[in-house]
């Protein structure tokens, strides 16, 4: 009892009509009539009385509709179900390059074992243009450093257009990296350096050196590709360098460097408040549970 002839037996019974049923479902007259036929047969009894042209549902008929209706639905919803279950999703995440070096393995190896069916894709940037992809919906979501200016990030998280959704997820400590050789730091006073090894202008971490920096002297910022570029001019008494203490030990550098703290930086997750899916709750969930509890949900201030 195949769901196609349940299907064309439906059909029937609703125009009554071999041939108008035949010309909806794009068939022979005798093909249609065969159809019926054999379910008929399978079924052991007439399910329609034939009045001439017309076809009406004899008894055995009406009891059959209501099964045939809802066998044909279970197998509607078994094939949807099916391929869903096959269809593979994706998830589009944005990250800095530090979050994606020091917090991101153990996270992305639980939401792989967690959501076998959603392919995880990431996209290294720098906080401002991450921050414009999501809201542009070339990203689901995205880990960023909190811009230090708190009129411009609540502009940003207020959009009327796409407003977005932000948790707090990680906090890291932001150090200025000096040469071993260099004096301790009181303030941006007493740095030697003539240049600050940071990277792209939209990162969060270069901004925060930046002005810290400008309050000593107006020092011009060296843009490297990495961090361990930063680190290698610093050691080489080149430049005074920015980067999270996290990402620092993480590398495993033997030379010894004088370190200043710039103080915490808030790592968020951002997404669209109208693009929250539930893989996108589950990686928020899981990045959450992979650190200290702290305050989740931010609102411009």
């Amino acid at each position: 009892m195949d769901p196609t002839s349940l299907h064309i037996f439906l059909i029937v019974a609703d125009e009554t009509s071999v041939t108008r049923a035949a010309k909806q479902l794009g068939r022979a007259p005798s093909n249609v009539t065969t159809r019926i036929q054999l379910l008929e047969e399978q079924v052991g009894a007439l399910l329609f009385s034939r009045e001439g042209k017309k076809m009406t549902l004899t008894r055995e008929g009406q009891i059959f509709l209501g099964y045939a209706k809802k066998m044909l639905a279970f197998a509607t919803e078994a094939r949807l179900a099916l391929r869903k279950e096959n269809q593979v999703e994706a998830l589009r995440v944005g990250t800095m390059e530090s979050t994606a070096a020091s917090r991101l393995p153990p996270v992305l190896a639980t939401f792989n074992e967690a959501w076998p069916q959603v392919s995880l894709r990431l996209t290294l940037g720098a906080t401002l243009e991450l921050a414009k992809a999501v809201i542009a919906d070339e990203l689901d979501c995205a880990l960023i450093a909190q811009p230090p200016d708190q009129k411009e990030w609540a502009g940003m998280l207020g959009r009327e257009q796409h407003p977005l959704h932000a948790t707090r997820v990680f906090q890291e400590e932001l150090l200025l990296i000096l040469p071993s050789n260099h004096p301790p730091l009181r303030n941006a006073g007493d740095i030697r350096l003539t240049a600050l090894a940071a990277l792209e202008p939209g990162c969060t971490y270069r901004r925060i050196a930046e002005r810290w920096m400008k309050l000593g002297a107006d020092v011009p910022t060296m843009e490297l590709t990495s961090y361990h570029s930063i680190l290698a001019h610093v050691v080489a008494g080149n430049a005074v360098g920015v980067i999270p203490r996290s990402v620092l030990d993480g590398m495993h550098w033997t030379a010894d460097i004088v370190v200043h703290s710039l103080g915490p930086v808030d790592t968020l997750l951002i997404s669209r408040n109208d693009r929250r899916s539930d893989p996108l709750r589950g990686f928020e969930d899981m990045l959450l549970a992979s650190t200290p509890p702290l305050s989740a949900s931010l609102s411009p201030s």
